[in-house]
């Protein structure tokens, strides 16, 4: 589809997106080689190959280049989410798991060979300089956009602090191109935000699963309580949340659900990614001073929640939705997230370059697997009243070339047909005329839902309708396909 958005990142992050254990092992390829015998004559090949490169090739080649780009190729052939990270690129994944980068601060996706701008960073350079949401990029300086990769693109647009890039914009609705020149600066993430909304009742987002995340989250609840003593329901919102470190996620589930739970297992070849996360300190405070959980309000593992999630949550935060779905702790709403159920970790090769490495699957506490499928909400609400909108576009996991498939259920990637042209033309025509969403605010269509269903009174379903394959013990969403909106009234 033309205008599927594709490899959401965030400008500095990257591909850090995912549920990522930080792990180092200098010595990992020896200690691999040495129960596993050498494959010497495709070895041989490859000296071949690279002996031939070298005499015949039209130009010489360094050969540092050539190794580097051989083990890029045989890292990144496996899936969509391993990779080999250079110098450049293991700076910038230890830097947005800590929440921070140089950058511009723009949330970024590829759409029909463009840059497309999801959202600002509040009061980022980007913010400041006016780039809103929807506008494309199509140069960075005098470089065309067209033919770069997300990354690529993302590389040209990070630097150094205080350094200028040039941008030029496609904006709806402008005849002529947008030129604006922005000068980069170090961007503090803030991955999670929280307000009363209504009297009674509050809006918790987390953006990304950072390391600060748990103790983040933990101070913002605490506040919270102060302003509201007599919570009657929370929101819980991970929309367009594409993961971040696995502690995070696990700490984020901890603090609502019972201690000792399982929050998450995983599986893979190594015997110590067979493992099962709990909802303890040792699980998502390792190397803290204390439980950041420990002094939360004894109400927060009981207040009615609802969790919010669209086709941009992956990864870490369907761990958190498919816990508290699991344990029916809270009612999961939205649309069907991205499927994101593989687990990432760092291997470091030298003191400034590593690989990312898939190592395991991950599966909720009741044993699904979200690889390809993903988290089916409880009740299915779009967007806005409207539709879905642009999550209607979206490339998810099981679009991905190389992806892993779901080994609990073969049917996970199967995905409903529509009439391709038509739906683009449409989306295209309502976006046009609405305004870009600003989770948290009083227009968020989904987030009004929420709060109606924590209140008792009717829900706007969606229109859409969703097949899904019943599970044991998961409540099935509630859909609707008629063209009036259907409303569920909580009992």
């Amino acid at each position: 589809m033309g205008t599927k958005l594709k490899n959401i990142g965030l400008i500095g992050l990257g591909m850090v997106a995912g549920a990522i254990g930080m792990g180092t092992q200098l010595d990992a390829m020896a200690q691999k080689s040495a129960g596993n015998p050498l494959p010497i004559e495709e070895l041989r090949q490859l000296a071949d190959v690279f002996g031939l490169i070298k005499s015949d090739y039209v130009e010489p080649v360094e050969d540092k280049k050539l190794l580097t780009e051989a083990i890029s190729g045989m890292v990144s052939s496996l899936d969509p989410h391993s990779a080999y990270l250079d110098k450049k690129a293991f700076k910038e994944l230890r830097e947005g798991t800590q929440g921070k980068f140089v950058g511009l601060g723009i949330e970024v996706g590829m759409e029909d060979g463009y840059v497309k701008v999801i959202s600002p960073i509040e009061d980022s350079p980007a913010y400041r300089a006016g780039i809103k949401a929807g506008d494309l990029i199509t140069r960075l300086d005098s470089t065309p956009v067209k033919g770069m990769t997300l990354d690529e693109a993302v590389k040209k647009m990070r630097g150094e602090p205080n350094t200028k890039i040039t941008l030029t914009i496609a904006r709806k609705d402008e005849d002529k191109p947008i030129v604006t020149t922005i000068t980069r600066q170090e961007i503090r993430v803030q991955s999670v935000k929280a307000k009363i909304v209504e009297p009674g009742y509050a809006w918790l987002r987390v953006a990304q699963f950072q390391e600060p995340t748990v103790d983040d989250m933990a101070k913002k609840i605490a506040a919270l309580y102060a302003q509201e003593p007599n919570m009657k329901g929370l929101v819980l919102d991970l929309r367009n949340d594409p993961g971040g470190v696995l502690p995070g996620a696990i700490g984020v589930s901890a603090a609502f659900l019972p201690k000792d739970v399982v929050i998450t297992s995983t599986n893979g070849q190594l015997p110590d990614s067979k493992a099962s996360f709990y909802a303890r300190r040792e699980f998502y405070a390792a190397r803290a001073v204390g439980d950041p959980l420990a002094k939360l309000p004894d109400a927060i593992k009981k207040i009615p929640m609802v969790v919010l999630v669209n086709s941009g949550s992956a990864s870490a935060s369907e761990i958190v939705a498919g816990a508290l779905q699991d344990y029916k702790r809270a009612t999961i709403m939205g649309t069907q997230t991205f499927g994101k159920g593989s687990v990432q970790t760092i291997r470091q090769l030298s003191a400034d370059t590593a690989v990312k490495l898939t190592t395991a699957r991950y599966y909720t506490p009741s044993g699904r697997s979200i690889q390809a499928k993903g988290i089916v909400p409880d009740l299915m609400v779009d967007e806005t009243a409207d539709g879905d909108g642009l999550n209607s576009l979206r490339l998810r996991e099981a679009d991905l070339q190389k992806h892993l498939t779901n080994d609990k259920d073969k049917e996970a990637e199967a995905r409903p047909a529509v009439d391709e042209l038509e739906e683009e033309q449409r989306i295209a025509a309502l976006e046009k005329k609405r305004k870009p969403l600003e989770f948290g605010s009083k227009d968020d269509f989904q987030l009004a839902q929420a709060l109606n269903h924590l209140k008792g009174l009717p829900v706007i379903l969606s229109k859409a309708k969703v097949e899904v394959k019943k599970e044991p013990g998961i409540n099935q969403p509630k859909t609707e396909s008629k063209t009036e909106p259907k409303t569920d009234d909580k009992k």
